[in-house]
Parts: C-alpha cells; structure tokens; sequence
C-alpha cells in the first residue's frame, strides 16, 4: 500500500512539472488552399493550452499572432478569405516560449491545388490525395512524386495503403487545367508499446516482508532525492498544494504500512 501511494507521488510530480505543449491542428486538414477560402487552426492540448497564442512567419510579416490577420476565439484562430499573402509557417506559442508543432499553409490563386494532410501521417496508415479545382475533385489527373509520375487516377483520387517512411517527399498534380504546387508528405514512426514487466512469486512470506520493508526504505530515499531536485521546478508550476496532498497521504501509506509490519512481528 505504502508503495502505490509514493509511486503515485512520483507520477503527480512528473505530471505536475512536465512539460505538455499544445498540438496545432488545421481544418480543412490542408496543406494547400485556394484563395478566397477559410481554415480554422487550433492549439490543442490539456488545459494548460488554453495559454498559448498563434503565431505565423508569412511573406510579410514575422512572429505576428493571430489578432493581426484572423479572428481569435480563446486558442482557436479563423482565417476567411486567405489571399496568397496568408502562405506562410504557423505555430502555437506559450507565454513561456515554448512552441507547438508547426503546419505550412499554401494559398493559391492558380487553377489546381493538391490537397494532401497537413499533418505528418503514421506510418501503417492510408492516405489519400486529391486533385482538385475550385468546381470539381473529380477529374483524370497525374501524380508526382519528386518529380517522377507515378500514377493516373480517372478520379482525381490516390490512396497510398499502409505509408511507410519511404513515402515521405514532395508531390503535385496534373490536370488539363493546370498543375498543382509542390507539398511535402511527411511520415510519423508509429509509436512503440513496452512489453509488461514480468511477474515473480516470493520464496517465503518472511523474505517477502523483508524485501518489502528494504523497498519502501529504498522509495523513501528517491523520494526526498527527487522532491529536493524538483522543488523549484513544482514551485515554478504552481502545484505545490497539490503534491503536498500526494505527500502527506504517501506518508500516510507509509505510516500504516510501517504499523503493520510492527503488528506482524509481534505476533
């Protein structure tokens, strides 16, 4: 018991002092727009991010938030309207400095755009481009990929199954219209799993008790190593009440875990 409540002491801490930035998220998902259209960009996260300002690098302009070219509401930013001049990088920004991930956005005026994610894509999942005007997705078109075709859609639609690192690089597309922009496809590793700890029996309930006793002591020690090295890190989080609270009821368990192994000995 006196080992899950300081376990769950040291997850408080990590959790309390950690850092967690926002996740900046486009819709429509889009790396490229045409002009005169609208995208809502997004800072998500815990809520803590309702924090975080949107900020851009454009052609024009360097580091300017959201209030200077979109329509803020809390971490939401809304463009309507986009003009070529709106291309540019964006990101989401903590008062702190921290930053987000970032989403490069094309606005266009030509006739075709090539509408592929935004966002990196995980690996072992599908993915689909489009080949687009401003009146129709639905038309023959030719994809490239670094300059290379590599395949003719009657539709207007290519689905790469199950991506894989190797399907990172810069497409566009082709129709009698016209041709698309270049945008970079990018690819996320899929992320690992930790295979379970393995679980042992006790040789006795007196070397158990021992081994228990040598733990907790063991735990103590990390415990007040790590609450010194952290102190001005939850300071500086502003959660010292709330680990104070985890402590005091892991003193508690530990208390109570000490009185138990008092009672077994006794007996």
């Amino acid at each position: 018991m006196e080992r899950t409540a300081l376990l769950r002491l040291l997850l408080t801490l990590l959790l309390c002092c950690s850092t967690n930035p926002a996740r900046l998220t486009v819709s429509p998902s889009s790396s490229q727009v045409f002009q005169l259209e609208s995208v809502s960009l997004s800072c998500e996260g815990d809520e803590r991010s309702a924090g975080w300002t949107l900020r851009r690098n454009s052609t024009t302009d360097t580091r300017t938030q959201c209030g200077d070219w979109g329509v803020s509401a809390g971490s939401s930013c809304t463009l309507t309207y986009m003009i070529p001049l709106d291309s540019g990088v964006y990101w989401c920004e903590s008062r702190e400095g921290s930053t987000s991930n970032t989403i490069s956005i094309t606005v266009t005026d030509e006739a075709v755009i090539l509408q592929s994610p935004a966002l990196p894509v995980m690996e072992g999942h599908d993915v689909t481009l489009t080949c687009r005007t401003k009146k129709s997705s639905n038309l023959p078109a030719a994809f490239y990929k670094d300059g290379s075709l590599i395949s003719s859609e009657p539709a207007g639609h290519m689905t790469i199954h199950a991506v894989s690192k190797s399907a990172e690089g810069l497409y566009k597309c082709e129709l009698s219209d016209g041709a698309s922009a270049a945008s970079w496809l990018l690819v996320s590793e899929k992320p690992t799993t930790a295979s379970p700890p393995s679980s042992t029996t006790s040789s006795s309930s007196s070397s158990s008790s021992s081994s228990s006793s040598s733990s907790t002591s063991s735990l103590l020690f990390l415990l007040l190593l790590l609450l010194h090295l952290l102190f001005p890190l939850v300071k500086a989080c502003g959660c010292i009440s709330l680990c104070a609270g985890a402590a005091g009821a892991a003193g508690a368990a530990g208390a109570a875990g000490e009185a138990g192994s008092e009672e077994t000995w006794s007996e």
